[in-house]
């Protein structure tokens, strides 16, 4: 996946700036709940990082190109955004900062120190932070698109937040994040920002099988996220549909 150089202005999105609160959501106290686990068998709950025998053979395996995909998709998610929220005659902030770490602790959110292997948006200082580590681990055994899904869903959150959305369950508020997220990516495909390259959508599908829940996780339960086949479905439906499928208002 990669930026094109042809780019169109996307159309309006109706309604896109109504607020839709519905009940304290999962992202009270500051901290959305994030991509707690490494990309693989969901039974181990933290695999450990995969070597050079798993790499793909695609050629995404430098940090150097890790590093441009991953500006590739904070820009681009910036300027989607942007547009979206000028096109209904309202100016964008994006989001303030986006925080690589290494270590267990060393960022904190509202008070709660960030863990390993993991990636989230921080309400409280509107910033998305990763753990480079795990991301780069991520970018070398699935593939690179799966980045632009990743910061895709956490610029979602900080979109959620800036539109008032909030939800009962975790679950609704992280499978509407996924279908931003999917608009967003078929969006930018469609309008020439970004360029699908061949393995991008098995590659898509493959991300959002690894961060499925596990199966006997209850939907209700904090930090639930929704199974592969919802975090799958919300994706696509996103991904085909635009903005129209992700219950925005």
């Amino acid at each position: 996946m990669g930026e094109s150089a042809g780019r169109r202005r996307p159309g309006p999105l109706a309604g896109l700036l109504v607020a839709v609160v519905v009940a304290a959501g999962c992202m009270g106290g500051g901290l959305d709940q994030g991509e707690p686990q490494q990309p693989g068998p969901r039974q181990t709950r933290q695999p450990a990082s995969p070597g050079a025998q798993t790499t793909r053979a695609d050629g995404t395996t430098s940090v150097a190109e890790f590093k441009q995909d991953f500006n590739d998709a904070v820009g681009s998610a910036e300027a989607y955004w942007t547009a979206q929220f000028q096109a209904s005659g309202k100016r964008f902030q994006p989001v303030r900062r986006v925080v690589p770490y290494t270590r267990e602790g060393e960022v904190s959110c509202g008070g709660q120190r960030l863990p390993r292997n993991n990636a989230v948006y921080c309400s409280a200082g509107d910033f998305i932070a990763y753990d480079v580590n795990w991301s780069v681990a991520a970018f070398r055994q699935i593939g690179d698109a799966f980045l632009f899904y990743l910061l895709g869903h956490e610029y979602a959150h900080g979109i959620q937040v800036r539109l008032g959305i909030r939800y009962n369950f975790t679950i609704q508020q992280e499978l509407q994040a996924d279908c931003m997220a999917g608009a967003y990516l078929g969006d930018s495909v469609r309008d020439d920002r970004l360029t699908v390259e061949e393995g991008d959508l098995d590659e898509f599908r493959e991300g959002l099988l690894a961060v499925g829940d596990d199966p006997d996780q209850p939907w209700f339960a904090e930090g639930s996220h929704g199974t592969a086949e919802q975090r799958t479905d919300s994706f696509f439906r996103g991904y085909e549909k635009s903005l129209d499928a992700c219950g925005l208002g």
